[in-house]
């Protein structure tokens, strides 16, 4: 993806005329950047306190709007999982790409009517984002839930023999039931001790039915076998066996838990694959609108930025830059020689730290002109980038971290390994 510089500088003589001088000096002479109009229509102004005001307003929910885009877009990949290539082309606006949205940017005038005042579009757009941040929350927690209900039966039959589910392996006929007096027991042996277990399984206590053990299955490390003895000589069993490295699983046959365990993974897959599609294509939908609102916000700083700025009647003219990554030093010096004479304070140097009281400008961003960036890098991977942090910090070391959105596998593999991860749920 890529990343934009929304400008804006007072019409000269026409705005069509301030448009062709930087064009020509960004584009047409030098090829620092692509360029194009930014189209705003004709808002309403209000009075100055108002626009002073709105400013601060617009500033915090461009952030808050940001934040929410990136939110439906991360959540995407993440429950894409294995088709996070596919990601981009699902994070669309209006039905096209965001590059193509940005350069061809049409005010929506059925969602946000220009007739309505600056404050009231903006409290439009602020109750539509905050509908789609709490509708996310929401089907986030319940499908994660439903996901990580649905791993943690996975990673029961997954493994080694020592930790996985048996139920799976085992069938009716490797145990002795319903016996008064006899009980049937499963062991790990490890490989290594194979030979050991064959020779002293049956003098390991008292009472063991003799030939009564075979092996059921084995991994890399280690053999499921089973062993028949008296229920009196269980204790005495296992005690035994763990002083020779044999490790006996708690375990009982029952058929009807074994089932219900195999039903409730069933129901929990199918659940998981209904909630899918509709999910999906609710990120998809809402992407979009919440996309469209950030790009409308990006507009109204815009629109009342340059009137303050540039005082009345409104007359200026909005562009769109894409800047080469390589000289966008260069094109920050183009645009700072022909727009310093609007600000003499910013006419000595560029990217200098400035507080100008009523206006709401970044400190490390105050121009000449009216300057607003849109980065469309909108996915950072958390899971890998969190992990990395994690496993690069002293194991003792606190970390602060959002994890709404992050999926329970994700969560544990950060925990793991780091003893004083402390997590703020927002």
């Amino acid at each position: 993806m890529t990343e934009f510089w929304l400008i804006s500088a007072p019409g000269e003589k026409t705005c069509q005329q301030t448009w062709e001088k930087l064009h020509a000096a960004t584009t047409k002479n030098n090829n620092l950047a692509v360029s194009s109009k930014f189209n705003i229509p004709d808002l309403k102004v209000g009075t100055l306190d108002v626009l002073v005001g709105l400013s601060d307003e617009l500033a915090k929910l461009d952030a808050f709007v940001e934040g929410v885009v990136k939110k439906v877009a991360q959540y995407m990949a993440d429950v894409l999982e294995d088709s996070k290539d596919k990601v981009q082309e699902n994070l669309l606006a209006n039905g096209v790409d965001l590059v193509t949205y940005i350069t061809r940017f049409q005010w929506d005038m059925a969602k946000y009517p220009i007739k309505q005042s600056l404050k009231n579009i903006s409290e439009i757009i602020a109750k539509g984002v905050t509908q789609i941040d709490n509708d996310l929350k929401s089907r986030a927690s319940a499908y994660n839930n439903l996901k990580g209900n649905l791993q943690n039966l996975e990673r029961k039959n997954a493994g080694s023999l020592l930790t996985r589910s048996l139920a799976e392996i085992v069938k009716k006929d490797d145990f002795v039931l319903d016996s008064e007096y006899l009980v049937t027991l499963l062991v790990v042996v490890p490989k290594l001790n194979h030979n050991d277990w064959i020779k002293q399984y049956e003098t390991l206590a008292e009472m063991v039915v003799p030939r009564s053990s075979n092996v059921l299955s084995e991994d890399q490390d280690s053999y499921l076998c089973n062993v028949t003895l008296f229920r009196k000589a269980v204790d005495d069993f296992r005690h035994k066996a763990r002083e020779n490295k044999f490790i006996v699983r708690d375990f009982q046959y029952n058929e009807e838990e074994m089932k219900a365990d195999k039903e409730e993974m069933n129901r929990l897959s199918t659940d998981k694959k209904k909630q899918f599609g509709p999910l999906v294509r609710w990120l998809k939908v809402n992407f979009s609108e919440a996309f469209i609102a950030w790009i409308h916000v990006k507009a109204l700083r815009v629109f009342v930025e340059s009137v303050l700025r540039y005082g009345l009647p409104v007359n200026f003219q909005a562009m769109l830059l894409q800047p080469n990554k390589k000289t966008m030093k260069k094109l920050r010096e183009v645009l700072h020689e022909l727009y310093k004479h609007l600000d003499s304070s910013a006419a000595a140097i560029i990217d200098a730290p400035m507080d100008i009281p009523g206006l709401n400008l970044s400190q490390q961003e105050y121009y000449p002109y009216v300057y607003y960036k849109i980065d469309c890098n909108l996915l950072e991977f958390k899971s890998d980038h969190m992990v990395s942090l994690v496993q690069h910090c002293p194991r003792d070391f606190p970390i602060v971290m959002d994890i709404v959105f992050l999926l329970p596998s994700v969560v544990a593999s950060i925990a793991g390994g780091h003893r004083s991860l402390k997590v703020w749920l927002r």
